[in-house]
């Protein structure tokens, strides 16, 4: 159920080629930190067709998380972490964020539905997300405090 108000508004811009340098540098290790175990399935698979495409992946589920994490008002503090938002596609194609573990507790009894966009370029990517406010009732926020 969509509100309609609008709780937080992240945006985060990127080149593609500090994604590249961080992923030269620690390979696997820097995938495992961002990508939650979904995302790490869908970049193994992009990655074998095509580093490129592995790399932009990469860089668009950074980007996400960064505009994810500033919408929630977070930032990269707990209960955010890089592999407990993973940015996933819908079957027909569409991004969505899907929580887990104590950032999935933490943002349900605060905000209502997460939108997120992303566009990617040869040198650049882009996220935006807005963050819905949650419908009044039992679960809100001023419930809750």
């Amino acid at each position: 159920m969509s509100t309609g108000a609008i709780a937080g508004i992240g945006t985060d811009l990127l080149r593609v080629e500090r994604i590249e340098r961080i992923h030269a540098r620690h390979g696997d290790r820097f995938v495992r930190r961002i990508l939650g175990p979904e995302e790490q399935v869908v970049h193994q698979r992009r990655q074998a067709r095509d580093p490129r495409r592995g790399i932009l992946y990469l860089a668009t589920r950074f980007a996400a998380k960064e505009a994810f994490s500033k919408a929630i008002g977070l930032g990269i503090h707990m209960p955010m972490t890089w592999s407990r938002a993973q940015i996933l596609n819908r079957p027909g194609g569409a991004p969505e964020i899907r929580l887990s573990g104590p950032l999935a507790d933490w943002y349900a009894v605060r905000f209502g539905q997460a939108h997120v966009s992303m566009t990617d370029e040869t040198d650049m990517v882009a996220a935006f997300v807005v963050i819905e406010a949650l419908p009044p009732g039992p679960h809100s926020k001023e419930d809750i405090a």
